[in-house]
């Protein structure tokens, strides 16, 4: 599927569409690699090409040293795809963690190269300015024991019976969720005065999963921000009937845009 060289190393694109009319890139939740967007690009329409970042410290990139902090994953991305943004617009999905990566990435692009996504899809997140974020690094996931750190992520619903009963890929998941967890504690937002986005802003979520202080949003575009629940927990998103719905409905968006 992937090759794995300079910028393959880094995104993942099993479903290349040269004509594609908008690139969007995905980002993995805590824990998570590409195997889970592999699909994507097969089930969105021949206007979009789907990318997935892959994450240093797992997967093809098992050798290299996990990365140490958010400034390091977005430069790293900025430096490799940039040309790649410049060509055509480009649109931006994380859900959880992914969702302050992609936010973080699409703060760069703005800042650094006047380039912003057309529009931003976070799933199963606070916003950036929330005080749950602070509350959440609070935790400090990291410094718990492997047990402890696996009880937490059960919490979220998204560990497959696979998981559970293999302790090689259980203890996988366990370091790569250790390693993002020590990437969070480095994310930080201070809200200025200037709003950073005129992008639209979608956000999604699970009806079953903890509420969160989504409407903060507006705050950090002038564009439209919407709202949309899928039913299920924190991974409402693994459920094909939802992954489909989610699917067209950002293609929708990324078409009105």
């Amino acid at each position: 599927f992937c090759f794995f060289l300079g910028m393959e190393r880094v995104i993942c694109c099993p479903y290349k569409k040269p004509d594609a009319l908008c690139r969007l890139i995905c980002f993995p939740w805590a824990g998570g690699g590409t195997t889970e967007f592999a699909q994507w690009g097969e089930l969105i329409g021949s206007s979009v090409e789907v990318s997935c970042v892959r994450l240093p410290g797992r997967e093809s990139r098992l050798h290299e040293p996990p990365a140490k902090d958010v400034a390091s994953i977005v430069n790293e991305i900025a430096s490799i795809f940039l040309k790649k943004l410049q060509e055509k617009p480009f649109a931006l999905f994380g859900h959880s963690f992914g969702s302050y990566i992609a936010f973080a990435v699409a703060l760069h692009m703005k800042e650094k190269y006047g380039l912003e996504p057309i529009h931003l899809f976070v799933s199963g997140a606070h916003p950036p300015t929330s005080e749950s974020v602070l509350h959440i690094q609070s935790k400090n996931m990291d410094k718990m024991k492997d047990d402890e750190l696996f009880k937490e992520i059960q919490l979220f619903g998204g560990v497959s019976s696979q998981v559970l009963h293999n302790e090689d890929i259980k203890k996988d998941l366990i370091n790569n969720f250790r390693d993002d967890a020590r990437v969070f504690q480095t994310f930080s937002f201070k809200a200025e005065t200037n709003i950073p986005f005129s992008c639209g802003i979608t956000c999604f979520n699970g009806s079953e999963d903890i509420p969160y202080e989504l409407e903060a949003w507006h705050g950090l575009t002038s564009g439209d921000v919407s709202f949309y629940k899928f039913p299920g927990g924190h991974f409402y998103l693994l459920e094909p009937s939802n992954l489909n719905a989610l699917i067209k409905h950002m293609e929708r968006c990324i078409e009105y845009a």
